[in-house]
């Protein structure tokens, strides 16, 4: 059965930067039941507090964080790239543990959004790009789907448990 790591913060877990959380979504409750979840907040599993700072990415550009080429930085100013990269790293060693290759992230995160970021000037504004933890994931192989991709993330589950032959494939 295909492993899918998903962001806590989609699975009603409280550890978005304001102590907030999304869901609860049928789809992946159901992900829960059958035991397919791997869940994780890069933030949080980078070192970062609940609630904490929000802090974005110059232009929302999270592979140029990986490059080195621009920093995290929170609403004052604080660099916490060093979190935010060690939280990616930490999403890509369960994504290896545990062969996943679906990802569900939670939307315009700086850590987990996989289409569109916030441009770095906390003013709402929102760019074309990807969070931290998504382009290292993309660049790992593995395909990033968001919670307004929900119908999208089965299909990619379906096909790739079609592909692979696994018993039980839904």
């Amino acid at each position: 059965m295909q492993k899918i790591l998903v962001s806590r913060c989609l699975l009603g877990d409280r550890v978005r930067y304001d102590g907030g959380a999304h869901g609860p979504y049928d789809l992946l409750q159901q992900w829960l039941h059958e035991g397919r979840v791997i869940a994780l907040c890069p933030e949080v599993a980078g070192g970062l507090p609940t609630p904490r700072p929000p802090a974005e990415i110059a232009g929302g550009q999270g592979a140029q964080v990986l490059d080195g080429r621009l920093p995290v930085l929170t609403v004052e100013g604080n660099d916490v790239t060093a979190a935010f990269l060690d939280g990616a790293e930490r999403a890509l060693a369960l994504v290896q543990a545990h062969g996943i290759r679906l990802a569900l992230l939670k939307a315009r995160s700086p850590s987990c959004g996989n289409l569109e970021n916030y441009d770095g000037s906390f003013s709402g504004v929102r760019v074309a790009g990807e969070g931290v933890t998504a382009a290292l994931l993309r660049r790992a192989g593995v395909k990033v789907f968001n919670e307004q991709q929900l119908d999208e993330a089965q299909h990619a589950l379906q096909v790739l448990e079609r592909e692979m032959g696994t018993p039980g494939a839904v």
